[in-house]
């Protein structure tokens, strides 16, 4: 049995794991300063993640219902409609009961460093995840709206997994699938937030490639946005191969 001759840094080093009801109630006995302060800190976490969870828990709605009636969905969303250069991407992701990461929010909600952190992981966790890359010409030839609906219909395809339906950020597909419109869809279904993460992360890494063949731009910083970089190398260098020819200012450069 744990008792209070237990040292701060014992009791800190247990409370940063998952002490038992019996061990935090006799520190909270504890009249030391030292164990007060460890135990209003662990407190607060565990109301911070009592609120992740139930707000993990009402992002999950669309998935649940499916499962509820013996269906998977996917959720799919795109990344790239906004840059001056580069592809759209989009990710479709398929997830089941068992994934329990309650981080996954929309990408742009995310650090940099949050969000490769759980790309891993998220891989580790879904049933199942595929990508679709529509390039700059392409693009140039149908439209932005366009080529990021043809970026989703292909990641959907790539999936090895059959589904019932589909949860998608702000659009639809041209796929004879029972389709969920959903304004804002990465930030009210975990499926659509682990999709936007992922396509992130595949679309940055795709930018910092595309960097190194094309220097000068400042790609693996602003992936392809319109920064004062990225337009100084515009007016020095002129459009390159994966500018989006259509694009203002990009036309001018052409």
């Amino acid at each position: 049995m744990t008792d209070s001759r237990q040292t701060i840094a014992q009791i800190k080093a247990a409370l940063q794991e998952t002490p038992s009801n019996e061990s935090v109630q006799m520190w909270r006995q504890d009249a030391r300063t030292g164990v007060q302060k460890l135990i209003a800190q662990y407190d607060k976490r565990q109301e911070k993640y009592a609120e992740m969870s139930k707000a993990f828990n009402q992002r999950l709605s669309f998935e649940q219902t499916a499962w509820a009636q013996g269906q998977r969905l996917a959720g799919v969303d795109e990344v790239g409609r906004g840059p001056l250069a580069g592809p759209v991407v989009a990710a479709a992701v398929v997830i089941d009961e068992t994934f329990d990461l309650l981080a996954v929010h929309d990408s742009k909600q995310l650090t940099e460093k949050k969000r490769l952190a759980l790309d891993a992981q998220i891989k580790a966790e879904v049933v199942d995840y595929a990508f679709g890359v529509i390039d700059a010409q392409t693009i140039d030839e149908v439209n932005i709206y366009e080529a990021s609906r043809i970026a989703m219909k292909q990641a959907i395809e790539q999936l090895t997994v059959s589904i019932d339906g589909l949860v998608i950020d702000a659009m639809t597909v041209d796929l004879p699938l029972p389709q969920e419109k959903l304004i804002k869809g990465d930030d009210c279904s975990i499926s659509i937030g682990a999709a936007s993460i992922l396509a992130k992360n595949y679309r940055d890494q795709l930018m910092v490639q595309y960097d190194q063949e094309y220097p000068g731009y400042g790609f693996a910083h602003n992936a392809g946005y319109g920064t004062k970089e990225h337009l100084n190398g515009l007016k020095t260098l002129g459009a390159s191969p994966i500018h989006r020819k259509t694009f203002a200012p990009v036309k001018s450069y052409v």
